[in-house]
Parts: C-alpha cells; structure tokens; sequence
C-alpha cells in the first residue's frame, strides 16, 4: 500500500488547546481531546446559523448484561426524563419514592410466582402515582425546544448509543449546560409507563418482518456473538422484568467522558466552541471501562437455513460473514456488493436479474459492525418460482465474480462512485457530522476514514476475484421468508398501568433559570427569490440558475407542468423506459453508459407535474443530457419486453396488498377519499396485458415536445447555455385537460381491514376548509403545542401520562395547491386491549383545546426560533418557488408567517381550532386482526365497514 495521503498535524490553538487536523481534509475538521478523554470533533459549515450535534456513546445493546436484554436501549429512553435538577418538583421527595420502587424492582424481577409478581407490580404501580406528583413529563423536552432545537431524538444499535439535537448557535452555551446535567447522572423517573411504551416499540418490531427476517439472520450468522443474541429492543421476559439497579450500573460503567464524544458541525467558531465543552463538559471525571474478553466466532462451515413465515411476499435472504469495518475483508466485501448492486445501475443484478425481469427484485449490501460484519442478498421471487429457484439465480451471478466475469470498467466506476456519493454526503453538516460520529463509535481515526477511498483504489481486479473465491464458499446463512402465520408473536395483556398526573404547569427551577437566561436573538433571514435564482430563455424554454456553492456535482431538471391527472399511464410509461433500449443501446447498455459517466438519471411523476433530472460531476452533465435524450427519443419498442414488464408490474401489485404498512397506507387514502381517487385509479390488468407497447413507447418519444421549463444547479451557468440550446426544441404538443377526482366530505364513517399483527393501528382524518395561507403560522404553533413532538399535549397524555402507545399524534395538513381542502389526521399504534382507552383520550383532548399557557408560549418560541435560524439553500432556493406558486405566492412567505406567530396569542389558536378543527367530522381507519376488534368501540366511532383489499387498492 502506498503512502497516505491523509496525515494527522498537532497544533496548538490561542487557548492553548490543542487539536489534530488531517493535512488535505476539505472539511477542516477539528479533533481535540479534553484532558479526561473526552473526544470532540468540530468543524464549520455556514448554511444556516446552526449547529448540528450529535454525542455518540461507544455502547449499545452488544454490552447489555445477558439477563437484561434491552438495557442500552431503554435507558437511551430514560434519558430524556431529566435529572434531578431537570423534570421534578421536589427532588428530595421524589428520590425516596423512586429508591422505594427500584427496590420494588428487584423483588419483581426476583418473584417466581406470577400471582405475587402482579401484587409487587401493584404495589410499583401505587408508589408511581405518588412520585409522579413531584414528576414533571417531558421537561428536558420543553428545555430543549426552547432553545429552538429540531431534530431531537436518539437512537441504539449493537455497539452504539446516540443523542441529536440541531440547535441554534446562539443557544449553543444553554444547550452544553442543558446536556452537560443530563450526562452527569441518570433519573429513573415515570418508569413504569415508559417500560410499557417500550414494549409497544418491541410490539411494532413483532409487526415488522424484516426485522423478523433480520434477527433470525444474525441469530444464524453470530450464534455467540452478541451482534445475533441480543437484539436492541431485548427479549421480551426481560422488558416485563427490568431491573432499575441495573440500568444505573450500567449508566454508571459507559457513560463517561472517555466513552462518548462530542460532534458538532455548523456555524460556530472553534476556539469559543471547545473553551465551552470543556467548561461543561471538562469537570465529568474520567473512569476506567470495564474489562471485555472479545467473543471470537468460530468460522461458519457450512449451510444454515433457518425459516420465518408472515402474511408478506415470500423472499429469501443469504448472507456471509465478514471481518470488521475498515478491514481490506470488509472493503473487498463493499467493491464487490457494488459488483452486485449499485443503486440500481448497473450491477450483476441489476442487469442479468432486475432489469431482465427474471425476478420481482433482488439486491446485495453489506454491514460494517465494530466487531464482524455481513455481506447479504435479498430476492424476491415471481409467484411461479420458489424461494429456491430465486436462490440458485442470484448464487449465478456470485460466481460470475469469482470468475471475474464482470468488465474491467466497472471496478473504477464504482471508485469514482464512492467518491461522489462521499462528496454528496459531506457537504451537509448533518452529513459530515454523521460520518465523523460513525468513525468514533467504529474506533477509527478520521485520516483513516479520509484515506479510505485511495485504499479502495487500490485493489485490483484480481484481488476482487480472489476475494470472491476465498470468500464464497458453502458457509453462508439462508433465511426463507414465507408467507404464512407467524406462530412466533408474542401478545400480551395491558398490565393496567394507573394514569401518572402531568404537571403540565410546572417548572423546575433549572428551566426557570434557562428560560431567565437571554441570548442575543437570531434574526431571521429571508430571501429575495429573483435575486437569488437568475433566469434565461433557452428557445421557449424558461431556464433558472442556482449556483452550488459546495462543490463540482451539478443537476439539471426537466420540469413538465402536467402529470398522471393529465395522462394516467404517464407513471407506467416511464416505468417502462427503464426496460427498453434503442437501436444503439440496448436497455443494459444504457445502464451502463450511465454509470460510466457518473450520471444518474430520475423520473418523477406526480398527479401534476413529470420531474426528469440528471445528476452527477458537472464536466459529465452534457454527456448525460445527450444520452437521456438519445435515450428517450429513440426508444424501441419490444412487446416482449413489455408483456414481461406486465407481469412484473402486476406481480408487484399482489405483493404491495401484502405489505402492512402499504396496506395502512392505502386505507388511510380510502378514508380521506372513498372508492375512487388517484390511489385506487389504477390501470386495469386487462388494459395493460392488451395494450401495444407503441401507445407507451409513443408517449415517451413525445414528452420533450410538450411544454416544459428548465433548472440547472451547477457552477458554470454560461457553460451549460451554450449546449443545452442543442437538446431543446419548440414545443408542439399541447398539454391535455386534467382529470379531476372527488374530494368528499369526511362523515363519520369507520373502514377496517383485517391482518395479523400484534398491534392495532387506528388513523382519523378529517377534511377541512380549503387552504388558507394566512392560517399558516397557526397552523405551525397549533402542531408544535397540540399534536406532533415530544413535548407536545397529546405526546404527553397518551404515551407519558397513560402509556397507551408508542407513537400517537394529530397532524394539521395544509394543503399545498389552492383551491383544495386541507386535512386533519390523527394516529395511535397501540396493543387492541389499549385501543378503546387511547380512542378515548384522543377523543377528549379534541373535545376542547387544553390551554396549558407555558407549554404555548414555550411551543410560540420554538417555532419562531426555528424559523429564524433556518436558510433555505442549494436546490431548494428554486423548488420553493413552484410550490409557493401552487398556493399563488411569489416571495418568501416564512416572512409573512413569521410575523403571524410574533403576534399570536393562545386565544387566536384556540379560535382557530374551534372554527377549523372542532367541527370536522372524522372519517376511521383501522388495521389488525379482527378477532382483536372492539366492534362496539369502532361502531361508536361511526358507520363501520369491514373493506376487501381490492376496495382500498383499486385492483
């Protein structure tokens, strides 16, 4: 191996800090290392006056103890229930209420006899009710949106705990203090309800058969690892069983300063930005780890089939195991995935399988863990092949790689990929900030991540070939997925938690003190589109600029104003493009050609506009206009090809009216509609099977003879005028008339679909006024207090007071083009016992707005904080023009909603609740297994109708 090219340089800042640079590094990052271990990596970026953080601890569920499963995992939940100083009343009060139910734990994780286990939990359930007194819910929520963050969430997987926050930079002080409290010790606080919202997130897994799928596989592939034998959400016996000593313990062993780090990137300025960390963060000791003794896996030997059966299509999934991340193992493993599969383009799969049709689908990707990783397929076969036959073809294109059957293009072309989807990656701050925190959960340095491009640049092909052959071998795992019932699912009862009290009132004197703390204000910024995009005429072509500021990828967009309102089969007639080639190209050839380049082309198409765009390094985008339009104008027609594509396209429909979560989808559009929408407007398997390729094929020659204008988002705008004149024509085909589609009134009608699952999911829509712009900073406060977030009124009711879901909101919907109603939905995804309960809570919180007068200040806050920091840039700068257009605006109208919310008070939303919300009546979606149903409940609801499939899909 050659030299590296990146290389670590010390230096020393005017605080006497001193940090490591990367020589080369375009993202200047900066990496310090505080005095107890602490690692902070900081870097700068100017789009908005933000800073994205995240602080990724090197733990998760691969450290859970063996008899507490789900540990890492709920106490990154508990995380956000304060401290003592955060979320309580009376902190000496509480601490002997919550001491009393730990020990109460203990017994109930120790009791044997299921009887005594109910009284114990009784008891936990008693002594809950008199802590949550001095409890205030969801105060590190409210601290932390009043700063005017967004984004705040977190998340566990096997070797990694990590917190988000995208914060203001002007509140960057507030919120090191705010996260330096939270990480200095851990509250176990409204436990009792949380574990059950847990357990409605282990219940949505049980929902999810690819994670069904996914734990059987890494069962099989690591049967002593923990990477197979712990999942994140834990085993279900030890959710029910927790022990609240033990999360502390392990708060205690990994979460120290020398175990997680600090990630910002955003506009900030580095040496002010690390005197605070260490200010806050400095003074939290360092402690040793504890000691592991590595699990080494023996190697797999030989075939291990394993079978998970669920109401989804059959597929199956094959997987090898490989060494760690950042190994030459692992990197050969990721060259020769992108061998297999790249984006879709122009892999062995892509072309010998997907694109000839051969299957419904198949892909290959790889993991990198910590420790170990995975290289997997996945294919799902036709209804005429088993999950056998589909095997057998994607192990063909396997030994095509070991053969080295693949052209000698294709190894740099993916090089020349990883790099372009890096240089995508990187130009955000969210982007780089991901990659940097995954580098320190992985234990990697970031010149060993910067110089890993030159190091995949490196192997040849024959080390590809050799790789494969050593590697691709009778030592993989094979999962069936076949459909049937799940005889695995674990139901359980609601174990009847008493409702907490919500202090909704109250403050704490930490977030008194916060909110008392003033900071400069941001001002916000709002942009003068006409100065901001430069437009041209090409022919009769409206052209608009946006200069990339960033870097040399370019996009240009083809923006036609008709859509599948105008011409329904417009969707299925770029859908069969991918599949026809010209008298040049054949349909692979053209895949390749693409790819080749560095260009990717995207087709869009909605009810009202057809979006066809190019992307990729911008000395290539010519050649990607020249060959899209080859392309497009000399398509071929095959009615082969098409008959095949028929079949395939119909094979997908069976199998989309399998999927829950489409399923779910397609009843929601059925409550909002009724029988005939754009959703169940479907081409009919007779008209497609006897239709002439031509009347698609025709249609695709046509579309550049239509009206269009274009967008082109680059560097060198005179550049791309003088040869896109060469691609554009006048247009001579005139738009055709839109169809139009019924928007009915929503009128207490109740619509269920019977599936098996665990959960029971309910969605409530109601239609409203047609869209009002001037509702539109209400319409952002109404959200931010009532229905959607963390700490908003109906977050806290269901799942923090009552534990009745683990995902709950109401949602009011403006709708984007004038003219048309705007949209009320609700949702609960609960277990059918709960169900009634939840419908009822939701019910009266909607009967009359909660006025809860700190909670709307502080939700008035949010939002104009949010706005004020927020820029609109890159592509974006344009895109909101043609929607603005839609509602008739022409300038930035955040402006105008703005200075709504600085003038809102709560009697302004409660008014408009009581004339835009309140009176809607509510049309009911409901999905899970009948023999769950609560009919009596669901017919209180409204006129209840049990739907076939064919009613909500339209086919």
């Amino acid at each position: 191996m050659k030299d590296k090219r990146y290389k670590e340089t010390i230096h020393t800042d005017k605080n006497n800090y001193e940090y490591i640079t990367i020589t080369q590094d375009e993202n200047g990052v900066r990496i310090y290392t505080l005095k107890n271990g602490l690692k902070v990596f900081l870097a700068q970026n100017f789009d908005a006056p933000r800073i994205q953080t995240y602080i990724p601890v090197r733990t998760g569920s691969n450290n859970d103890p063996s008899d507490n499963t789900g540990l890492a995992h709920y106490l990154e939940h508990m995380m956000f229930k304060g401290t003592s100083k955060i979320g309580t009343l009376d902190w000496d009060k509480e601490k002997v209420l919550l001491d009393q139910i730990s020990e109460l734990y203990e017994q109930h994780k120790a009791e044997q006899d299921p009887e005594k286990k109910k009284e114990i939990y009784k008891k936990i359930d008693e002594v809950s009710q008199e802590a949550s007194q001095y409890a205030i819910a969801n105060e590190y929520d409210k601290v932390i949106s009043s700063l005017g963050a967004s984004g705040t969430n977190a998340h566990t997987w096997f070797d990694e705990t990590v917190y988000k926050n995208n914060i203001p930079n002007n509140e960057l002080e507030k919120w090191l203090k705010v996260e330096k409290e939270r990480f200095s010790e851990i509250v176990l606080r409204l436990f009792h309800t949380e574990l059950e919202s847990v357990y409605e997130e282990f219940n949505r897994a049980q929902d999810n058969d690819s994670r069904l799928v996914n734990y059987e596989l890494m069962d099989a592939l690591f049967p002593t690892h923990a990477n197979g034998q712990q999942t994140t959400l834990g085993k279900p016996e030890h959710l029910k069983n927790p022990s609240m000593k033990a999360i502390h313990k392990y708060f205690d062993e990994y979460y120290v300063p020398n175990n997680y780090a600090m990630v910002m990137v955003g506009d900030l300025v580095f040496e002010d930005a690390i005197q605070l960390i260490d200010q806050y963060f400095g003074a939290i000791p360092y402690k040793e780890l504890p000691k592991k003794t590595p699990v080494i896996e023996k190697p797999l030997t030989e075939i291990v089939k394993r079978t998970v059966k669920s109401p989804t299509t059959p597929r199956v999934q094959l997987a090898w195991r490989t060494e760690s991340y950042g190994t030459r193992e692992a990197m050969l493993a990721d060259i020769t995935v992108n061998i297999m599969s790249n984006r879709g383009e122009a892999g062995l799969l892509d072309l010998h399988i997907n694109q000839t049709q051969k299957m419904l689908w198949a892909q290959a990707f790889s993991v990198g863990l910590k420790q170990y990783g995975y290289f997997s397929i996945v294919a799902v076969p036709k209804e005429t092949q088993t999950l056998d036959e589909a095997k057998a073809m994607v192990l063909e294109q396997v030994e095509l790689v070991k053969k080295g059957e693949f052209p000698d293009w294709m190894l740099p072309a993916i090089i020349n990929d990883f790099k372009l989807q890096r240089m995508k990656a990187l130009e955000t701050a969210d982007g780089l900030a991901t990659n940097l925190y995954d580098t320190y959960i992985k234990g990697r340095t970031w010149a060993e991540e910067l110089n890993e491009m030159d190091e995949y640049a490196s192997f040849t092909k024959q080390d590809v070939i050799d790789f494969a052959k050593s590697f691709f071998k009778d030592n993989y795992v094979v999962i069936d997925k076949e459909k049937g019932v799940n005889d695995k699912l674990i139901r359980v009862d609601n174990p009847g938690i008493t409702p907490i009290k919500i202090n909704r009132e109250a403050q704490s004197e930490f977030l008194k003190q916060i909110l008392k703390e003033k900071t400069e204000d941001i001002q916000p910024e709002f942009i003068d589109y006409d100065k901001e995009i430069i437009t041209d005429t090409v022919k009769d072509k409206k052209l608009s600029f946006v200069k990339n500021k960033y870097n040399d990828i370019a996009q240009v967009y083809f923006i036609f104003p008709f859509g599948s309102d105008n011409e329904r089969d417009l969707g299925i007639s770029t859908q069969l493009l991918q599949y026809l080639g010209t008298e040049k190209y054949s349909p692979e050839d053209l895949k390749k050609e693409f790819f080749k380049i560095g260009v990717s082309n995207d087709f869009k198409t909605t009810n009202d506009q057809l979006l066809i765009s190019l992307s990729g390094l911008e000395e290539n985008i010519e050649k990607g206009v020249e060959l899209l339009q080859h392309w497009m104008y000399n398509v071929k027609p095959d009615q082969e090809v098409y008959h095949q594509f028929v079949g395939t396209v119909l094979e997908n429909r069976q199998a989309i009216k399998k999927d829950k979560n489409r399923i779910m989808t397609a009843l929601t559009n059925y409550a909002k509609f009724g029988e005939f929408s754009r959703f169940t407007d479907v081409i009919s398997k007779e008209q497609l099977e006897n239709t002439k390729v031509e009347e698609f094929t025709e249609r695709i020659k046509n579309v550049f003879k239509f009206p269009y204008q274009m967008f082109f988002y680059g560097k060198n705008f005179e550049n791309f005028k003088t040869y896109i004149g060469n691609y554009v024509e006048i247009a001579s085909l005139e738009i055709p008339e839109p169809k139009k589609y019924p928007e009915p009134e929503t009128n207490k009608h109740v619509y269920f679909i019977d599936y098996d699952m665990v959960q029971m999911e309910m969605s409530k829509i109601g239609r409203g006024h047609d869209v009002n712009p001037s509702n539109f900073g209400k319409i952002n406060v109404f959200n931010e207090y009532f229905g959607r977030g963390l700490s908003s009124i109906v977050f806290q009711e269901i799942r923090e007071s009552k534990s009745l879901a683990y995902s709950a909101y109401v949602s009011y919907a403006a709708n984007s083009e004038s003219g048309h109603p705007d949209y009320v939905t609700t949702y609960i995804g609960t277990q059918p016992d709960k169900l009634q309960v939840a419908v009822d809570t939701m019910t009266e919180l909607m009967n009359e707005l909660p006025e809860v007068a700190i909670q709307f200040d502080n939700a008035k806050n949010t939002a104009l904080k949010q706005i004020a920091s927020t820029r609109i840039t890159r592509t974006n700068v344009f895109f909101n023009t043609l929607k603005l257009k839609k509602i008739g605006i022409s300038h930035d109208f955040r402006k105008d909603i703005y200075g709504q919310i600085q003038n809102l008070d709560f009697t302004d939303v409660k008014q408009f609740y009581q004339t835009e919300i309140k009176p809607l009546h509510f049309n009911t979606a409901i999905i899970g297994k009948k023999e769950n149903l609560n009919t009596d409940a669901a017919n209180e609801m409204g006129t209840f109708k049990e739907l076939s499939l064919k009613d909500i899909f339209g086919h």
